[in-house]
């Protein structure tokens, strides 16, 4: 029976004890005191039973308050022998079920994307509502240079990356690609969603550095190739005729002075084949045979090498080197063209009187190469790396090319740029001995 119909069944009891007293009133007698009396003993005995049917299924409803309170989603209400209660039972007990389902798929949904956002190559940095970071993935603190656990709660201004700088300056919902003065290339976007309401921003960092080199390299190789062919040939051919011709009017006197146009001429052409050979080279940089080396020993090496030319335009180079070795796994033929481009090129800069600084340290194995000279513009800054690119007037533009590539073969993380304090410093920092 429904809890209706208990009630309505105390209803006519105490009606019938009331109707009882009332007759009672005006016609007094034994017999309806006793069965009145019958009667309220008999509604005494039933308020214990209609206490149990009404308080038992209040009971059961307020531990399942309790049970939702705590969260707890793995226990259940049991039937209490009373149709309304026991319908109140099977819904609840249903809704927890559905709300454990919800929730054990809400946590499977979260690991998942958790996994898989730590796993994306893209770099994620979430912020929350009032622009603080959040979380990143592992890709976002390699490119960012930087942990979470350092920065979390904090803007991204206060990261102090070349990167992070250039993510200030994208609007809503923008993208950008930049590329950084270590020659690294970003694609960066500044998207949001809605969560709670609010829009809950985020930055999405792909890495383009690989592609884009591949796509420039196949290109200029594909070029160099052709013109070098074709370079190659022409002058094979003049050069082989005018040494011809010199041989044919070495033994007439009159002839001296064409001679002499001619024997200039031959070595103009050898100029040219010279120099569309040094292009050819760029191409052809050969694998790095590495073996261990001191970076200290190397750098001096270097330095040596360049010291008097050096002298020669009042440039002084000072050392700084670390105490004891610095070992590096390169292939040292290699990475000394490398250091010898770099300082050849900090000279350059400077011109005439100046310094130039080679320091280096350990743990982890840099070399620092620092110049006076009249620095890097904002402009020029955006174009250093590019194939063929030069402030040089006679410059060929691969010098900074060479280097990037031998450098990127070590897996060499660098930098070139000018401070604040008007210092122009080409960074290398090597990969870590095993």
């Amino acid at each position: 029976m429904r809890l209706r119909g208990w009630f309505i069944i105390l209803i006519i009891l105490l009606s019938a004890t009331i109707t009882l007293l009332l007759v009672q009133t005006f016609v007094p007698q034994k017999f309806l005191f006793y069965s009145t009396e019958f009667l309220v003993a008999i509604i005494i005995a039933y308020m214990f039973f209609f206490y149990r049917k009404v308080i038992n299924p209040i009971r059961v409803i307020g531990n399942g308050l309790e049970l939702l309170k705590e969260q707890d989603f793995s226990s259940r209400l049991r039937h209490v022998n009373q149709k309304d209660a026991d319908r109140i039972v099977d819904v609840f007990n249903r809704m927890i079920a559905q709300l454990k389902d919800e929730r054990l798929h809400v946590r499977e949904t979260n690991q998942f994307l958790d996994l898989l956002i730590n796993a994306s190559p893209l770099g994620v940095v979430i912020l929350d509502f009032d622009g603080h970071l959040s979380s990143m993935n592992p890709a976002a603190e390699k490119f960012l240079e930087i942990s979470i656990s350092e920065i979390k709660g904090k803007k991204i201004s206060e990261i102090g990356n070349p990167l992070s700088d250039n993510l200030l300056s994208l609007g809503k919902d923008s993208s950008r690609t930049f590329m950084l003065n270590d020659s690294h290339i970003y694609r960066c976007s500044r998207l949001a969603f809605i969560d709670r309401g609010y829009a809950h921003p985020f930055y999405l960092i792909e890495s383009l550095t690989e592609e884009v080199m591949d796509a420039e390299k196949k290109a200029y190789e594909k070029v160099i190739r052709m013109i070098a062919h074709e370079v190659n040939n022409t002058t094979a051919g003049v050069t082989s005729t005018l040494d011809s011709l010199c041989d044919m009017l070495k033994d007439t006197p009159d002839f001296t002075d064409i001679r002499d146009v001619m024997s200039a001429c031959i070595e103009r052409c050898y100029s040219m084949s010279n120099f569309i050979t040094r292009f050819a080279d760029v191409v052809k940089i050969p694998q790095p045979q590495l073996m261990v080396y001191d970076l200290n020993q190397l750098a001096d090496n270097c330095i040596q090498t360049m010291e008097t030319k050096c002298a020669e335009n009042n440039i002084q180079i000072h050392k700084d080197f670390a105490d004891g070795q610095v070992l590096v796994n390169v292939d040292s033929e290699l990475i000394e063209q490398v250091i010898v481009n770099i300082i050849k090129n900090a000279a350059e800069s400077i011109g005439q009187k100046g310094d130039i600084y080679c320091k280096t340290s350990s743990s982890p194995a840099i070399l620092e190469i620092a110049d006076t000279g009249e620095g890097i513009s904002d402009d020029t800054q955006k174009k250093l790396f590019s194939p063929f690119f030069s402030t040089k007037p006679n410059g060929q533009g691969i010098g900074l090319i060479f280097i990037r590539e031998v450098l990127n073969k070590h897996n060499c993380h660098f930098s070139l740029k000018t401070y604040a304090d008007g210092i122009t410093r080409f960074r290398i920092e090597f990969v870590k001995i095993k």
